[in-house]
């Protein structure tokens, strides 16, 4: 560019655009455009350049993957799996305190093995785990806040759609970014039980133990059980385990490199297909998870992938990302300190920019200054995935809280739920600050029998 002020203006503009209202992906396109003019002041290079990156970025069967996991996790999801689920988990922890909320946390990690979308975890456990809770007597913002805190793990369990995005802007390995989410989405699990546990045992009443309630729980059970209604414990284990079956040989594969990450999402929704099949999906079910995916998908594929690396190359070309390195390098700040700026801007921005609008926004620039700072690629994906998915339960965006509002609207209030919702976000915090300590924990599966 011809100067500091042109890049000043870029940054600016970008800005002033997105807090103006405009879609992110639209912002992105216009700074990148505005940008590449700034820099040649010819309106013909501008052209070429958007042409050349229109035809790379959707030309690379990669993007693929996206799509391809949602349509497994959405053929699984609408066959009910995720309600098999759940009722295999729950009968397991039958004795254990605070057990209903505890298999909603365990089920959403194993169904996020098969989404990579928390939205769908957060309206499909809406459904399924608050009636559940509601009738064996849980305080009702408890019940929502567990099922808005515990569809997070969607986002960092594998496969996720924030790790794709994340892989395809930096240039690393998707399929190693999938492992290195594992133990740290286990740890997230552990926490949450940690404090389900406490909820339970030093206020009872909350998680429906009080002697009232177990009466209720009792009577009903015994309704249940004089009905005979509800699928048999044989046929939930038996689809729990296809689906467990399906999530290891998926990941499984891309793991021991069987096949890549876009081939492994092929083999996934083909099978959950047929699993969804075999437990009576219909036709019209079928075309409408197609749909449903097409349009989720679509728009990120083409317009915001598209042009997020239109503006992450411009940033490179114009000199931004450098700029933004040298300023780091020298600025006398340690690694830690510019990692809490980094994590301080991501809490920022995730209270009024979604998830997906936050990685294309800022890991072009972050990343870069975290691998001159010395810190690992993988645990700075992961810790950064963590960070940014705080923003899910964070007021006033919290897209989790308003999908669980949306789909039980009479149950509470979303300030009511995003207060329920406290717990798990220091939970995640927690985690976050685990991983910057020990990366370790990212990147040991990663590397595990180089």
């Amino acid at each position: 560019m011809s100067s500091l002020g042109d890049m000043w203006i870029l940054i600016g503009v970008l800005l002033a655009v997105v807090c103006l209202g405009v879609h992110v992906a639209v912002a992105l396109g216009m700074t990148a455009v505005l940008g590449i003019y700034l820099m040649t002041r010819d309106f013909h290079t501008v052209y070429t350049f958007i042409r050349g990156t229109a035809y790379e970025a959707l030309r690379d069967y990669v993007f693929a993957v996206i799509p391809l996991f949602m349509l497994m996790g959405e053929f699984l999801g609408k066959c009910g799996a995720a309600s098999d689920l759940y009722a295999l988990i729950n009968r397991i922890t039958r004795r254990i305190p605070g057990r209903l909320a505890v298999a909603t946390v365990l089920a959403n990690a194993v169904f996020a093995f098969v989404t990579g979308v928390s939205i769908a975890a957060a309206a499909a456990f809406s459904r399924i785990a608050y009636p559940e809770m509601k009738k064996n007597g849980y305080d009702r913002r408890f019940a929502l806040g567990c099922i808005a805190g515990s569809a997070c793990l969607g986002m960092l369990i594998p496969p996720s759609v924030l790790m794709i995005v994340w892989g395809v802007l930096t240039e690393q390995a998707i399929g190693k970014l999938f492992i290195a989410g594992i133990i740290p989405g286990f740890i997230v699990v552990f926490f949450y039980c940690l404090y389900i546990f406490w909820v339970a045992i030093t206020h009872p009443e909350i998680v429906g133990e009080g002697v009232e309630a177990r009466r209720a729980r009792a009577e009903a059970a015994a309704a249940a059980a004089a009905d005979g209604k509800g699928p048999s414990l044989a046929a939930v284990f038996r689809s729990t385990m296809a689906v467990l079956m399906l999530v290891f040989g998926t990941l499984g594969g891309i793991w021991f490199g069987l096949f890549t990450p876009t081939e492994g999402a092929g083999v996934g929704a083909a099978l959950a297909l047929l699993l969804a099949i075999a437990k009576g999906l219909r036709v019209k079910e079928m075309f409408e998870v197609v749909l449903s995916v097409g349009r989720t998908s679509a728009p990120l594929l083409l317009l915001l992938l598209f042009t997020a690396q239109l503006y992450s190359r411009t940033l490179s070309m114009t000199g931004i990302t450098g700029a933004a390195k040298e300023f780091f390098l020298t600025s006398g700040l340690g690694p830690y300190t510019v990692l809490a700026i980094m994590v301080g801007v991501w809490f920022v921005l995730g209270c009024p920019i979604d998830s997906i609008s936050i990685i294309l926004l800022t890991v072009p620039v972050f990343a870069p200054i975290a691998m001159a700072l010395g810190f690992d690629p993988i645990a700075f994906g992961i810790l950064g995935i963590l960070a940014i998915e705080v923003g899910l339960l964070t007021p006033p965006f919290g897209i989790l809280v308003f999908t669980v509002r949306a789909v039980l609207p009479h149950e509470a209030t979303v300030g009511e739920i995003f207060r329920a919702c406290v717990p798990y976000w220091v939970c995640l915090m927690a985690v976050v600050v685990t991983i910057a300590v020990y990366p370790q924990l990212a990147t040991w599966l990663p590397n595990l029998g180089k």
